[in-house]
């Protein structure tokens, strides 16, 4: 998985009910765009994570 800066990704729920979540790459701390990302989600939490299989990156249009 690559990833840059202004990428969304999409972390799809992984139990029934529970949501997709969605959150801005906004620091690449991996080499050459590799995991692991600074993400910031839709509340505004901010995390390090090393997306699994569960994950889509989607660029920026």
């Amino acid at each position: 998985m690559e990833a840059a800066v202004g990428d969304r990704l999409l972390v799809h729920g992984r139990t029934v009910g529970q949501h997709d979540r969605i959150a801005e790459v906004v620091e690449v701390l991996g080499d050459d765009g590799t995991p692991p990302y600074r993400v910031r989600f839709e509340d505004g939490h901010e995390s390090v994570m090393s997306p699994g299989p569960d994950t889509v990156v989607r660029h920026p249009e």
